[in-house]
């Protein structure tokens, strides 16, 4: 009697079990996928985003562009191929936003520094002052490696039109034709080219919030 029940306790305990690993695995099926948004021209502060542009609803990519690295590199949009890659803009005699914004760079380098995927890359607004020597110098102060983060320079209209048209990243200024006012926004773009999310780059909680993001998309896309 004691041995029929003992083999009714061990079927009972299977179906509980079994009737756990199986609500779990429906949840798994059933649960959406988290996905990031894919931000475009009309859905930006338009602040933000150059007037030949500022009403476009789809199929936003970044433009292809050709810049000069802490190194003398060139480097171009090929380099971001099947990448995930996060850029901004600063200048490197900015003692505003740009100290923080730089640390706060240096900070995911060093946590996404395993990840190949993940490239970082930072524009001067100020070409003019920030040549290549200039570059290497603030990327040696700032242990930046150069493997995974490139700081560039180049021709002042490409900068800004990237900017203004491509990272809808900075403000312009009413004031010159060929000079802006670069925000602390860190920006998202995913393997496609496209923008898919703006972080605060002086807020370390929107650090953490951009490594959560990271993670997403590459679960996603």
């Amino acid at each position: 009697m004691i041995g029929f029940f003992s083999n009714y306790k061990w079927i009972g305990l299977s179906i509980i079990v079994w009737g756990i690993i199986s609500i779990c695995l429906f949840y798994t099926i059933l649960k959406p996928i988290e996905r990031l948004p894919v931000y475009q021209p009309a859905s930006v502060n338009n602040e933000l985003v150059d007037s030949t542009i500022v009403h476009k609803i789809n199929y936003h990519k970044i433009s292809d562009f050709s810049l000069t690295n802490q190194n003398g590199e060139i480097v171009t949009q090929k380099k971001y191929d099947n990448k995930i890659y996060v850029a901004d803009f600063f200048f490197t005699t900015c003692q505003s936003i740009c100290p923080i914004m730089t640390k706060n760079m240096k900070d995911l380098q060093d946590k996404l520094i395993e990840d190949s995927e993940i490239l970082l890359l930072s524009h001067t607004v100020f070409p003019e002052i920030d040549s290549v020597e200039v570059l290497k110098k603030y990327a040696i102060d700032n242990s930046v490696i150069d493997s995974k983060w490139d700081l560039v320079t180049g021709d002042k209209k490409e900068i800004y039109d990237l900017a203004r048209k491509s990272y809808l990243a900075a403000k312009g200024n009413k004031f010159s034709e060929y000079d802006l006012i670069h925000t602390e926004n860190f920006v998202l773009i995913d393997k496609k080219k496209q923008i898919r999310g703006f972080y605060d780059g002086t807020d370390k909680e929107e650090i953490n919030r951009l490594i959560n993001d990271i993670k997403i998309l590459k679960k996603s896309d």
